[in-house]
């Protein structure tokens, strides 16, 4: 049996929760493999409406197994968090199991992230302020905390001493803040171990173990291809690869097991932060198209901030879909565009005069004006439907052109956010 990715082909919010929740159900293993709970996924089932930022997505199944990957970002406190918040209201205690060599973020890192887009000012990069960055740097510095370490107290109070030697130097000199104690990091750290033992195994070899005998395994990403550090729009993208390429590293799987790659896009665009978004609308338009996206609008899941709206960007979803490698894409909200008379498509973009179907690197994308082509509206409430043939002609038309823009079959239609509105092709 293959293994499965579920990653996002935009800037992160196209909907992957919803798909990796339907997707889990013929799973054994759903893992989370970068990232961390600075972005979230929104799951609608029976059991209510739920927000997960640092949780797989299949943890509403009885018979999954839950994996956090040595490549997460692991914030226990928000992990904790989330465990409270699920048995609270009446979930059973999903199967987890956490990677000893996922690396932990610290609070000094939250407190970092807010200090440095608070003296960034204008020139912020859209952080939200969840630790992230300041967390990848130290694990690319090798200033990281394993989750191993916190059950050696000596070795944790000596990487907790050099990971602060500079940090104090800064909090004290460019932040003016007070300096941070080692050991009083070290005893909280110790509180929180004994919660997280239970949980804690080689998830690297329980995985390979489930690819030898042959176990359905769903891998899911988070952000989309477009936040991506390498080929996204950097800066102003997160820090770990959000490429299901990345998933074999992150996991710990082998790279050819992974055969199917499910990119996920918005029938329009979205996005949360900053950097360029070229098929932008602002004003009445835009707040229109907002207030009707998604169950409760689209704002984002961890911070609640308005995303920013557009009309489908064709360059930027074949961009990502291309990155990902998607054997297929998932086409979300697409009963949300129901009010429109006409439907712009954003098919080109104009730079410097001339038209390009490249998305372009981050020097040039600022000046980039979006080509627009109007697609006929069907005028209809679809989210009762679960047929393709079922839909209105221009319904169907509208994903057709749409899966010959992106040059990906388009194999999933999500018609709301509850799990079953979804059209299978």
């Amino acid at each position: 049996m293959s293994v499965t990715a579920v990653a996002g082909a935009n800037w992160g919010d196209e909907g992957k929760g919803k798909m990796t929740d339907a997707l889990a159900a013929d799973a054994s293993f759903v893992v989370r493999f970068q990232g961390g709970s600075n972005a979230g996924h929104t799951i609608i089932n029976s059991l209510g409406k739920f927000a997960l930022r640092i949780l797989p997505s299949g943890v509403f199944y009885p018979g999954v197994t839950n994996v956090i990957g040595p490549g997460v970002a692991l914030n226990l406190t928000d992990l904790f968090q989330e465990l409270d918040a699920l048995t609270a209201r009446g979930i059973s205690e999903p199967r987890l199991k956490v990677s000893d060599r996922a690396q932990i973020v610290l609070p000094i890192h939250k407190q970092f992230d807010e200090l440095e887009e608070e003296r960034l000012g204008d020139r912020r990069f859209g952080s939200t302020k969840s630790g992230i960055a300041p967390f990848y740097a130290d694990k690319a510095a090798k200033l990281g905390i394993q989750v191993a370490d916190l059950y050696d107290q000596k070795r944790l109070l000596e990487r907790l001493e050099a990971a602060l030697t500079a940090k104090n130097i800064l909090l004290e000199h460019l932040y003016h803040k007070p300096r941070v104690n080692a050991q009083l990091i070290a005893a909280e750290l110790g509180k929180q171990a004994e919660r997280l033992r239970p949980y804690v195994c080689n998830t690297s070899e329980l995985l390979l173990q489930a690819v030898r005998s042959g176990r359905p395994i769903l891998v899911e990403g988070q952000l989309g291809a477009l936040r991506d550090p390498d080929h996204g729009i950097y800066p102003f993208s997160t820090s770990s690869s959000t490429l299901a390429g990345y998933a074999a590293v992150g996991a710990g799987l082998p790279p050819h097991a992974i055969t199917r790659i499910v990119a996920v896009t918005k029938a329009y665009s979205s996005s949360v932060g900053e950097g360029p978004l070229v098929s932008e609308i602002v004003g009445p338009a835009a707040e229109e198209l907002r207030r009707r996206g998604g169950d409760s609008g689209e704002y984002g899941v961890n911070t609640g901030r308005p995303r920013r709206i557009g009309w489908f960007d064709a360059v930027a979803t074949r961009y990502g879909c291309m990155l990902q490698g998607a054997t297929e894409a998932a086409l979300t909200n697409l009963d949300v565009l129901g009010y429109l008379d006409k439907i712009p498509v954003c098919t080109a973009y104009g730079i410097n005069g001339s038209s390009t179907t490249q998305f372009p690197v981050s020097a040039i994308i600022g000046s980039a004006k979006p080509v627009l082509d109007e697609l006929p509206g069907w005028k209809a409430d679809i989210s009762h439907i679960r047929k393709f043939d079922e839909l209105p002609p221009h319904a169907q038309n509208y994903v057709l052109q749409i899966e010959n823009l992106i040059e990906v079959p388009v194999r999933f239609i999500s018609v709301g956010p509850d799990r079953e509105q979804l059209i299978v092709r």
